[in-house]
C-alpha cells in the first residue's frame, strides 16, 4: 500500500508512487470522491477519478515527505537523467487571527533540468465515479462543472490540459484543485507563497511536540498523520480517509471509515496529548458536547459525520469495483445504529488532558464535569447490557467486558475529576459506582479455567482489548489476573509476531489478518509488565515500525505472514499506537 498522505485538516488525498492523485474527497473528509481511482480496480489506473502528472520518457521514480510536514516531493527522471519534481500538499497556515486551509491542494511541477516533455490528466468524478463533470475555460482556469463546482487554476497551458496534449515545461508552474476560488489571480505567484508558509506552520507545530528521541522520526510522522484527520471547521476526527479498503482479500470485510467514532477520536486525543499537543483535544472534546448538547439527556451514537449529523445510511457505491477490484464500496457505516456501551467511557476519558494535565489552562471547571456526568449516567446504566462491542459486531450482542472496563472508566474519571475540583460529595459517589462495576466485572468475566479475563461476561473466549487494563486502571501490569490473560492471549491470539482482535467466527467467517493496534497493545501490556517484558517489546515494536510504508504510514490491517497491508488508509489507530508504544518504551 505504496500511498502517501497530503492535507490540511479540511480534506486529505493520497497519491501513488507514481505522483498520480488516486483519493480525495472533496469538500471534507466524507464528501463525496472527486478523485477515486484507488477503487476503480487496478486495470483503469488513468480512467475517472484520477489527476496524473507524466514525464514523457520517465524512467525512475523518487519520493519523500519534506521533514516534519505533510508535504510531498516527487521527482521522476527520464533516461538522460532530467526530469521533475513535482510537490503536492494542501495549505494550511494562520492567516490573521483564523487557519487558512480551503478545501483545495497544489501541484506544483518544476523542471529539474533544462526542459522537460509532461502530459497533465485532470479526470474528476461525480457520484462516487458513476458520472463525469463537463469542461469549461474561464481565463487561467478550468472549471468542472457539477452539483458543487470544482476549479483548476494555473499558470500551465490549460488548453493542453484539457485536450490531453503533451507541452514542454520551461519553468516552474503551480496547479491549483479544489471548491475553492482562492487562487484565481496571481497564482505563480501565490503558490510558492502558500508552500512556504505551510512548511513553516508543520514545523511550527512539530516543534512544539514533546517527543521521544528515540523513535523521534516515527512519533512525528504518526502526529501529522492524527492530525490530518481532525476536521478544522467542527473538531471532529475520523478514523481513515478511506472507504472500503478490504481487511483481507477477498473477503466482503469493507467498511467506510470517513467519519467520527468516539472512541477511535479518543485514542487519537489521548497520543497527541502525551505529547503535549491540547488543542486537538479541546476542539474535540466540544465537538462531542456539541452533538450530546443536541440529543435527549446527551445521547450518544457510536458514528458521526464531521458536522456531527447523522451518517448516511449504509449502501453500496455501483460505480466503483473497489480496491483491486475487491468489492463491494460502501458509503455509510451501519454500525452507527448499533448499541455501542464503551463510547460513554470514552467520551469522558477524552477529558482527561483538560483535568489532569496542569499545563492545560481553562476548559475543566465544574461546568464542564456537569456535563461529563451526564455520560457517566449513562455508563452506569449500561455497564451489564448488551451490546455489539468495539468490534461492531453485525449478528449478536452480548455483554461485553471491554465495554463494561469502560463505563467503569468513566465512573472512575469523574471520580479523579471531582477530586481536582475539590467536589467531595461528587467524587465519593462516582469513586462507589466505579468500584460496583469494577466488582461486577471481576466476578462475571474472570474465567478460572481460561485463568483469564474472557471477551463478555460468563463467556470463555478472548478478546486483544483486555491488554488495555492496564493503561486503563483497572488492573495493575503485574497483577497474576493480567499476567494470565496475557498468556491466554499469546496462547489463542497470537499469529507469528502479531495479535489478533479474535478468532471465533463472526458475521464474515474467521479473521483472516492481524488487526494491527492489538499488536501495539500487546507491545504496551509487555513493556509494563517488567525488563523482560521491556525486551520483547522493543524489539516487537521496531519489526512493526519495519512494516509501515515508505512513507511512514500503516492501514488497519496486517497479513502476518507476508507484512502486507490491509485495510483502509492510513488508519488512526494504528498511527496513535505507534505513540502510545513510543512513549511507553522510552
Amino acid at each position: 500500500m505504496d500511498f502517501a498522505l497530503i492535507g490540511n485538516c479540511t480534506i486529505g488525498a493520497l497519491i501513488d508512487a507514481e505522483a498520480r492523485i488516486v483519493w480525495c474527497c472533496v469538500p471534507r473528509f466524507d464528501g463525496d470522491p472527486v478523485f477515486c481511482s484507488l477503487l476503480n480496480g487496478e486495470s483503469r489506473p488513468n480512467q475517472d477519478g484520477t489527476f496524473s502528472i507524466e514525464l514523457i520518457g520517465a524512467a525512475k521514480t523518487e519520493q519523500q515527505y519534506l521533514d516534519d510536514t505533510p508535504i510531498l516531493v516527487t521527482r521522476i527522471y527520464d533516461a538522460e537523467g532530467g526530469g521533475i519534481e513535482i510537490t503536492d500538499f494542501c495549505p494550511r497556515f494562520v492567516d490573521g487571527e483564523a487557519m487558512f486551509c480551503p478545501p483545495m491542494f497544489l501541484r506544483q511541477v518544476k523542471p529539474m533540468s533544462g526542459t522537460a516533455n509532461i502530459l497533465v490528466r485532470v479526470n474528476p468524478a461525480e457520484e462516487y465515479g458513476c458520472d463525469k463533470p463537463g469542461t469549461s475555460l474561464v481565463e487561467n482556469r478550468i472549471v468542472y462543472a457539477g452539483e458543487r463546482p470544482m476549479h483548476l487554476t494555473t499558470d500551465a497551458p490549460t488548453e493542453s490540459i484539457v485536450n490531453r496534449e503533451a507541452f514542454a515545461l520551461t519553468k516552474t508552474v503551480t496547479l491549483a484543485f479544489g471548491a475553492s476560488e482562492q487562487l484565481d489571480a496571481d497564482v505563480a505567484e501565490k503558490g510558492p507563497a502558500f508552500l512556504e508558509r505551510t512548511t513553516e506552520y508543520w514545523r511550527g507545530w512539530v516543534r512544539a511536540l514533546k517527543t521521544p528521541p528515540q523513535w523521534r522520526d516515527a512519533v512525528v510522522r504518526a502526529a501529522i498523520t492524527l492530525e490530518l484527520h481532525a476536521y478544522e471547521e467542527t473538531g471532529a476526527i475520523i478514523a481513515s480517509i478511506t472507504t472500503s479498503i478490504p481487511e483481507a482479500p477477498d473477503t466482503k470485510r469493507t467498511w467506510d471509515y470517513r467519519y467520527c467514532w468516539p472512541r477511535d477520536a479518543c485514542f487519537v486525543v489521548n497520543a497527541l496529548g502525551g505529547l503535549g499537543d491540547f488543542r486537538t483535544g479541546e476542539r474535540y472534546l466540544a465537538f462531542l458536547l456539541g452533538v450530546a448538547d443536541n440529543t435527549p439527556h446527551s445521547h450518544l451514537v457510536p458514528i458521526y459525520r464531521v458536522d456531527g449529523a447523522p451518517i448516511p445510511d449504509e449502501r453500496e457505491a455501483e460505480c466503483l469495483v473497489g480496491y483491486r477490484g475487491m468489492g463491494p464500496v460502501h458509503v455509510g457505516n451501519k454500525a452507527s445504529e448499533q448499541r455501542q456501551n464503551d463510547i460513554y467511557g470514552e467520551a469522558v476519558l477524552s477529558a482527561e488532558p483538560l483535568f489532569l494535565h496542569s499545563t492545560v489552562k481553562g476548559g475543566a471547571d465544574e461546568a464542564l464535569f456537569t456535563k461529563l456526568e451526564a455520560f457517566g449516567k449513562h455508563a452506569l446504566r449500561l455497564h451489564d447490557t448488551p451490546d455489539a462491542g468495539l468490534w461492531e459486531l453485525r449478528g449478536v450482542e452480548r455483554v461485553h467486558t471491554f465495554s463494561s472496563i469502560m463505563c467503569w472508566v468513566a465512573c472512575d474519571r469523574l471520580s479523579k475529576y471531582a477530586d481536582k475540583l475539590g467536589l467531595a460529595d461528587r467524587a465519593e459517589y462516582w469513586r462507589a459506582r466505579a468500584s460496583k462495576i469494577h466488582d461486577t466485572i471481576e466476578r462475571r468475566s474472570w474465567n478460572e479455567t481460561l485463568n483469564a479475563f474472557t471477551a463478555t461476561m460468563e463467556g470463555d473466549s478472548l478478546d486483544a482489548s483486555l491488554l488495555l487494563m492496564p493503561r486503563l486502571g483497572f488492573l495493575d501490569a503485574d497483577d497474576p489476573r493480567f499476567v494470565g490473560t496475557v498468556a491466554a492471549i499469546e496462547s489463542q491470539l497470537k499469529h507469528g509476531d502479531f495479535i489478533y482482535r479474535y478468532v471465533e467466527r463472526d458475521d464474515f467467517g474467521e479473521p483472516e489478518n492481524a488487526f494491527l493496534v492489538c499488536t501495539f497493545w500487546y507491545i504496551e501490556a509487555l513493556a509494563a509488565m517488567g525488563r523482560k517484558g521491556r525486551d520483547q517489546a522493543i524489539a516487537l515494536f521496531e519489526k512493526v515500525l519495519g512494516a509501515r510504508n515508505r512513507h511512514g504510514l500503516l492501514a488497519e490491517d496486517l497479513d502476518p505472514r507476508t507484512l502486507e497491508q490491509w485495510g483502509n488508509f492510513p488508519q488512526t489507530y494504528c498511527m496513535a499506537g505507534i505513540i502510545d508504544c513510543a512513549i511507553s518504551l522510552a
